[in-house]
């Protein structure tokens, strides 16, 4: 290279092989859904046939976003995901709406409460970890009740869990990549074998699937299986995580597809195998009214000593999917800061380890300060209903890139189209207006959060095109 030539900037290395890139997609959809949804989903169904139904249309709505998601990653295989997608199918002002949302409080909050989660499941063997160091109380305005905020050695302890795996990211994308496909294949062979002894050894009886049919009718029924659907919809969240990843994805173009296609249909069966088993060793009032079925299950098979070690397998369960959603979120700020709409830092690439270190960290640093607070789990019911309005938005740029780029490579076109994302389409739009009816409040405090990033695009875009 000349003396005057301009140095290449650093880019990321495609570290991720197909079993890395599925244990992506599966290490984040089985966290911790599937030891707390059953129980929910029963109380909130009353009968098996809709929990049932639940299960398969929630497990159907998400592999058709995947399969759309699918056709997006292999032909825009970016850093960023739904960012790359949204600003080439709608416009710059889209992408950078979601990688606000996503960047600044949306997966910190949500990789704080994984990391809690994990905090919560170690003190049953540390139980010191859950006693408070201290109290402090607030006067709320408006409220006769003060604020009561808590320290316990579980806020340390979540950010330490927080520290290790971005450490271990930082330090390359395929190690981050072995950490996962090791972590994912513990919980789910402990759980297949959770299953297998509990149908050997449950003494359970087929009498339990009673009331296998609803006991309500018409509007009540539907009523019961929609708040059953939103509870399955939360456990199997996590299929769109491997998106963020696209530009370290070996042959994205054949792995995409079989990573989130393969991974969505195997953690289906998963859930629906592991929802038998409750039902088959636990009577359906039990299921309903269980605050840890996993270990009730457990319980009738090997005795409440052998249960309490089944947090073991939760503990696993939490780690990998805080490992996932720590390697794949830090991407989305990454590639807005290269794009010159997000702060320098994040857009900086290890010269060695050939990860996004800046943007790691910042995401660390944000999701420490929200573990200490306390206040992640406020802050990520916020974004639920965001969420979901940016994957109708990813689903709805498909559409349009097959109108305004028909010529563009698509090694993989969606199963179905146009059938299957509009049908996607219709169910993400519907579970939209259904949280906004029922949560207006928080709803509408999680646009206006969103909606406040414009003021911060205005000032980006400008600062970027001008010096360009």
């Amino acid at each position: 290279m000349s003396a005057g030539a301009p140095k290449k900037p650093l880019e990321l290395v495609r570290g991720l092989g197909v079993w890395a890139a599925s244990a992506i997609v599966v290490g984040t959809m089985v966290g911790t859904g599937i030891f707390l949804k059953p129980s929910q989903m029963a109380a909130e169904g009353g009968s098996v046939s809709v929990v049932y139904a639940a299960w398969i249309v929630g497990g159907l709505l998400s592999l058709f976003g995947a399969l759309s998601f699918a056709e997006l990653g292999a032909a825009i295989p970016e850093a960023g995901g739904q960012y790359a997608y949204l600003s080439r199918g709608l416009g710059p002002v889209w992408g950078f709406l979601f990688g606000w949302m996503h960047s600044t409080v949306g997966e910190s909050a949500s990789a704080a409460s994984i990391a809690a989660g994990f905090a919560r499941f170690l003190s049953v063997f540390v139980p010191a970890i859950a006693v408070p160091l201290f109290t402090f109380h607030f006067t709320v305005p408006f409220s006769a009740t003060p604020y009561e905020f808590a320290f316990t050695w579980a806020q340390p302890v979540a950010v330490l869990a927080l520290a290790v795996f971005t450490v271990i990211n930082y330090w390359g994308v395929r190690i981050g990549g072995r950490v996962q496909v090791a972590l994912t294949v513990i919980k789910v062979a402990s759980i297949l074998a959770i299953v297998a002894a509990a149908f050997a050894l449950g003494h359970g009886s087929s009498a339990n699937f009673h009331p296998f049919w609803p006991t309500k009718t018409g509007a009540a029924t539907f009523s019961s299986f929609l708040a059953a659907l939103a509870a399955a919809l939360w456990a199997y969240d996590g299929w769109e995580d491997l998106n963020r990843v696209g530009s370290e994805v070996q042959n994205p173009q054949r792995n995409f597809p079989i990573a989130m296609a393969g991974g969505t249909i195997l953690v289906a069966g998963i859930y629906l195998v592991f929802s038998a088993v409750c039902f088959y060793v636990l009577p359906f009032g039990s299921v309903a009214n269980s605050q840890h079925v996993g270990s009730d299950v457990v319980r009738t098979f090997a005795g409440s000593g052998a249960a309490r070690w089944f947090t073991l397998v939760m503990i696993v369960s939490a780690l990998g999917t805080l490992n996932s959603s720590l390697l794949s979120g830090a991407r989305v700020p990454y590639a807005m800061g290269r794009d010159g709409l997000f702060f320098r830092v994040t857009s900086s690439v290890h010269p060695t380890f050939r990860t996004p270190s800046g943007a790691l960290i910042f995401q660390g640093i944000l999701a420490s300060l929200m573990a200490l607070s306390g206040t992640f789990e406020e802050l990520t019911s916020l974004f639920v209903f965001a969420a979901w309005i940016f994957y109708a938005l990813s689903v709805v740029a498909m559409f349009r890139l097959r109108r305004i780029a028909p010529d563009m490579s698509r090694p993989f076109r969606t199963w179905g189209y146009p059938v299957v994302p509009a049908l996607f389409l219709v169910g993400a739009t519907a579970l939209t207006v259904n949280l906004w009816i029922d949560r207006p409040l928080r709803s509408s405090i999680g646009l206006a959060m969103i909606l406040s990033g414009l003021i911060f695009y205005r000032y980006w875009s400008r600062r970027t095109n001008r010096e360009r």
